[in-house]
């Protein structure tokens, strides 16, 4: 029998590899590795492991569809309870891509090695699922602990980065970074500074502040300081400005789609920047009712990313709605960056419904005395009802 592994190159899914041929009896494991901005190293470390420890090996590159998965998240200001998406998008591009290797190796199976308690196993498997594929989760089925991992893989001579000191699960892409497990689990625990490694600490982040400048185009950021940079290094360029600034670390209690909630940290300065600049132009130039309408549709096309259904129709409905909206999100956004902190200062746009000749208090282009009538009337109901009140005290 052949399998099929989506693989890390990290503790929970080296430890699957064993496993799927000691537990589950399976004759050839085929381990796949996603490449969605992944670190070099990380990269490096996959291949070598899989290389190593399965009967073969596949890199996969899917950078091209996870920048046009950021772009729609940027477009959409795509956060979840207050965190900005990057793991849960990542992970249907992943499974599809591993679908694509079991199809073309005439697997019997797919495998992951997410665990029973969180978000992922759902994300990978409503994809699995939909071609049919037997679904394994050896750290689900076997009801494994970390603990027990270790321990484990410490016994087959597998080589990980994990220990029972720190039993951190860290999960990296181009946009985000998540590090969770151990102390961390625990909400009244205070992270050392040691998890962190995109990002300085406020206090240790430089003592001047930066100002830098976003440009957008149909509400794609294409240049930062008016350079025009391509998609992975102008998010690259932004995660190092922003973590030299301790921007874009979030702590948070977050609630998991199984209903659980859960402490989680993570790291996204790039992130930051871009959905702050955008959210701010995006005030510039769209109506009140097109902004109010679309906070609507942003918290439900961030609850579909989050719950792993992206190939949900509404998730393509509401996409055609958000891309609408985006036709006159072009301009540029100044932004000023100061010990964890990201605030706009600045911004202008060809399609800006802002009128400085309407709204200044130093012309005469609108005539006050107009208003006198408009105000006769607001609140009109409210002051009958106030006053309906006072009459029958």
């Amino acid at each position: 029998m052949k399998v099929v592994l989506a693989y890390s190159g990290g503790l929970d899914t080296t430890v699957c590899i064993f496993l799927l041929r000691e537990r589950y009896g399976f004759d050839e494991v085929i381990t796949a590795t996603v490449d969605i901005g992944l670190p070099e190293s990380e990269l490096r470390r996959a291949e070598e492991r899989g290389k190593r420890y399965a009967d073969r090996h596949y890199t996969i590159d899917a950078r091209k569809e996870f920048l046009e998965a950021i772009h729609r998240l940027i477009k959409a200001n795509g956060d979840y309870e207050g965190y900005v998406l990057g793991t849960a998008i990542a992970r249907p591009i992943i499974a599809e891509k591993v679908a694509e290797v079991a199809i073309s190796e005439k697997a019997d199976a797919v495998a992951h090695g997410c665990t029973g308690k969180g978000n992922d196993q759902l994300r990978f498997e409503n994809v699995f699922r939909q071609y049919n594929f037997r679904v394994v989760a050896p750290v689900r089925e076997l009801n494994l602990t970390r603990e027990w991992e270790i321990e484990y893989a410490r016994q087959h001579g597998i080589e990980v980065p994990a220990t029972k000191e720190r039993p951190y699960s860290v999960d990296e892409n181009l946009w985000s970074r998540s590090i969770e497990g151990g102390n961390l689990e625990n909400p009244a625990f205070i992270p050392p500074e040691e998890i962190y490694e995109w990002t300085t600490s406020p206090e240790k982040a430089p003592e001047r502040p930066e100002v830098i400048k976003i440009s957008f185009e149909k509400g794609v950021p294409v240049a930062v300081n008016d350079r025009e940079l391509e998609p992975f290094e102008l998010v690259r360029f932004l995660n190092e400005i922003g973590g030299r600034h301790g921007i874009g670390r979030t702590d948070m209690i977050e609630d998991r789609v199984l209903g659980l909630k859960a402490r989680e940290n993570y790291e996204h300065p790039a992130a930051t920047i871009l959905i702050t600049a955008h959210r701010d132009l995006e005030r510039l130039v769209l109506s009140r009712r097109e902004l109010k309408f679309k906070k609507i549709v942003e918290e439900e096309w961030a609850e579909l990313v989050y719950y792993g259904l992206t190939n949900d129709p509404l998730y393509e409905a509401l996409n055609a709605f958000i891309d609408k909206t985006q036709e006159r999100v072009t301009g540029w956004v100044k932004l000023r960056l100061y010990k964890g902190s990201v605030m706009p200062v600045a911004r202008g746009s060809e399609f800006a419904l802002y009128s400085e000749e309407l709204v200044s208090f130093d012309t005469k282009a609108i005539d006050q005395k107009l208003s006198e009538g408009f105000a006769a009337f607001h609140g009109l109901q409210g002051r009958i009802y106030q006053r309906l009140k006072r009459e029958r005290l």
